[in-house]
């Protein structure tokens, strides 16, 4: 079910900014909530709760990406971080949005899928976008990955941070949702707030509220940004 965030938006145009139409996937309700508080009236923005997991993310989005036509599709949460670069409380938008755990375990380690022969690992937001998004709201930005089985070990940490030197946070949808856009033609982003840090699970050091709360702070400050954002002269 899409939540349309405000009543009242803006009349479409082509050769406006304010034409924008963007298409936000949080994983439960609480994120659609925290995100949707960010944007007043004047946005064109949806919010969906697609599920948990890059499967339902990627069903519910280009389920939503059927019915509307978008101009952008942001995939948006809370996150585990990789400390130290990406502490709790912090904000992170993926420069490549890459999934972690997609391909084949061999005698020689990990193997990603298209070392395999097919498919594909990782997809790219538009870099002009991400750059204007970091300036607005402080964040970092790095890869994000996706993966199946929320880290619990250090050794699990560790061997993530081997294979993905770049990476900044890890959480369960942005593939998913990724490959729908991609799909459909459409650009895409990943914003998250860190709510833990990635390593040993240890539930009383998570702060989901302090992540909920930040997620909106940054979407706030995305706000302008996405609502002036034009696909057609600056996917680059």
């Amino acid at each position: 079910m899409v939540l349309q965030v405000q009543e009242g938006f803006l009349t479409t145009s082509e050769s406006t900014p304010s034409s924008v139409r963007i298409l936000v996937a949080t994983a439960v309700p609480a994120e659609r909530d925290a995100v949707a508080r960010a944007f007043t009236h004047d946005s064109r923005v949806d919010v969906i709760a697609a599920g948990v997991g890059p499967a339902a993310a990627a069903a519910a989005t280009a389920t939503a990406l059927a019915g509307t036509p978008y101009d952008l599709v942001v995939s948006a949460g809370i996150a585990g971080g990789f400390l130290p670069e990406a502490p709790v409380g912090s904000l992170v938008i993926a420069d490549e949005i890459t999934a972690a755990d997609l391909g084949a375990e061999t005698p020689d380690g990990f193997v990603p899928v298209t070392e395999l022969g097919f498919g594909t690992v990782t997809h790219r937001p538009p870099s002009a976008l991400v750059r204007d998004l970091a300036t607005a709201t402080g964040a970092r930005t790095g890869a994000v990955l996706t993966v199946s089985t929320v880290t619990g070990t250090a050794a699990r940490a560790a061997e993530l941070r081997a294979r993905h030197p770049r990476a900044l946070a890890e959480a369960m949808e942005g593939f998913g949702v990724a490959e729908a856009a991609a799909a459909h033609g459409i650009p895409v982003l990943e914003l998250r707030a860190v709510s833990n840090p990635v390593g040993p699970r240890d539930r009383a050091a998570w702060r989901i509220g302090d992540a909920l709360a930040a997620l909106t702070e940054g979407f706030g400050k995305c706000a302008p940004v996405l609502e002036s954002w034009n696909r057609h002269d600056r996917i680059r």
